[in-house]
């Protein structure tokens, strides 16, 4: 009796310490992008302390005439918005420029001493910028040298926590899965407001300060315990292909698997055998969707990244809230995000249309932003829903593709298991994406001075160039679901 249970109470075991492994991983992976996004948020809430209207204030020098004697060196001048759009822009060219080169190094890397150092280093340079209220430095040059490096450091982040992920997790619930995940980014933006909140009126270097020290002390902790690989503690690797019906990139581009293994069994089963290594960069532009999804993303991380820079000024402007509140009230633009994460999870999973729920989620997006600089500050209520719906329809999307779509075409067939081909991908479609990234909020600061309406056209105008940029895979979809359909109506005829 005892002999003949043994298996089952063995295997009971065995799949409780996969899930128990697989849930730690994802919560660490998911405070550690936390930490990343965490850092990267106060600057936003800054801004409106960096340069403040000193009208009604007291003025301790008895200079009547400045109107901006309260504002902090060198963003006192009116061209304000520039140099606050110049210091976005060198943390975000250098974060586009490196994530490029990080996949590569993340391939070849240890994932854990990869993200210990950036964390720390990200630690450092977040610290550096708060110590320059401290150090009483007013020139520009320090400021942008610092988010340079700064934007260097955190690209260590994502392709390596995407990778981990990949490792951890297979394909069927993915989207569902990873949805849930990737709500660290707005967790990260929402945390960072409410930390950069509190010190804004009275000492806004430690809206700094404290996120720099968190984000290097989480580096620690990921360094003790993050698991790369389930092989690593004796764990079962996930299985990528299991799923019943093609994925997205074998529908486009079937022939890749063809063209790789040729038509010799024997020669595949050889090369499955053999350990595979990384992944080129033009290797892993040829995996069919990497560059429609990038391109796409290139766009609606513009739109994400000018709201996530921007909105706390764009609401003190034209709401008239203080910088606290503004801060405040912007985090309902992140969890939305969360919930179009989700939803978007959960619809492309059940759909089997990563590009077409992005793409209807962009179509959507575009009259809400319309509408929310047209009717979102008439009230409160009106401002918290509009809000929460754009944030929802602008991330959703944004987060589908860095998550979900990326672990997909990183563990795509015709890599045959290369699971190394992960990092690589993430890095190109996020660096693509980063570049959106960068121009948003450079575009925001030159647009802004002309009016907030020409701001919310440009970016009316960059989510309906991502959405036409997925039009191809869209047509792939449904061409693939009917196929689906006519095969079930063939099996009910049979």
């Amino acid at each position: 009796m005892r002999s003949s249970l043994a298996p089952g109470i063995w295997l009971l075991r065995y799949f409780s310490r996969d899930s128990w492994y697989r849930g730690l991983i994802l919560l660490l992976t998911f405070l550690i992008y936390t930490c990343y996004h965490l850092s990267r948020k106060p600057i936003s809430v800054v801004k409106s302390q960096l340069h403040r209207n000193c009208t009604g204030l007291e003025n301790p020098n008895n200079n009547s005439n400045s109107t901006t004697w309260c504002s902090w060196a060198p963003f006192d001048q009116e061209n304000y918005k520039e140099l606050l759009g110049g210091v976005d822009d060198a943390f975000l060219i250098a974060y586009a420029v490196g994530m490029f080169i990080s996949g590569i190094f993340g391939e070849r890397l240890s994932i854990r001493y990869y993200l210990f150092a950036g964390m720390l280093l990200s630690g450092i340079f977040t610290a550096l910028f708060g110590l320059g209220y401290y150090w009483n430095i007013h020139q520009l040059w320090y400021y942008v040298l610092v988010q340079l490096f700064n934007g260097l450091a955190q690209t260590t982040g994502w392709p390596s926590v995407v990778t981990c992920v990949g490792n951890w997790f297979g394909k069927g619930r993915r989207g569902f899965i990873m949805g849930i995940w990737n709500s660290h980014t707005s967790v990260g933006n929402i945390l960072g407001s409410l930390i950069a909140g509190i010190w804004v009126d009275s000492a806004w270097g430690l809206s700094f300060i404290v996120p720099g020290i968190i984000i290097a002390v989480t580096g620690v902790i990921s360094f003790f315990f993050l698991v790369e690989n389930p092989e690593d503690v004796d764990c079962a690797p996930p299985q990528h292909h299991n799923a019943p019906v093609e994925d997205l990139a074998t529908s486009v581009d079937s022939h890749c698997v063809e063209r790789d293994c040729g038509t010799e069994s024997a020669g595949c089963s050889k090369e499955s055998n053999e350990k595979p290594g990384a992944i080129s960069f033009l290797g892993a532009l040829k995996i069919p969707g990497v560059v429609e999804f990038s391109l796409c993303l290139l766009f609606a991380k513009l739109v994400s990244y000018t709201f996530l820079f921007w909105l706390p000024l764009y609401i003190v402007n034209v709401a008239h809230f203080g910088p606290k509140e503004a801060g405040d009230l912007s985090t309902l633009f992140d969890v939305g995000g969360i919930i179009g994460g989700i939803l978007a999870g959960i619809i492309s999973d059940y759909t089997n249309g990563r590009a077409t729920t992005c793409c209807v989620m962009l179509i959507v997006a575009a009259p809400m932003l319309f509408l929310y600089n047209s009717v979102g500050q008439n009230g409160i209520g009106s401002s918290v829903v509009m809000l929460i719906i754009c944030g929802a329809l602008v991330n959703g999307p944004y987060a589908l593709i860095t998550t979900a779509v990326s672990a997909d075409l990183g563990t795509h067939k015709s890599l045959r298991g290369n699971a190394k081909a992960l990092s690589t991908v993430a890095a190109i479609i996020d660096g693509t994406g980063s570049i959106g990234a960068a121009l948003g909020p450079l575009l925001a600061g030159l647009i802004s001075p002309t009016g907030w309406n020409n701001v919310f056209y440009m970016l009316i105008s960059a989510d309906i160039l991502a959405c036409l940029f997925l039009s191809r895979l869209v047509y792939k979809e449904i061409q693939a679901w009917r196929r689906s359909e006519n095969r079930n109506r063939g099996y009910k005829e049979i």
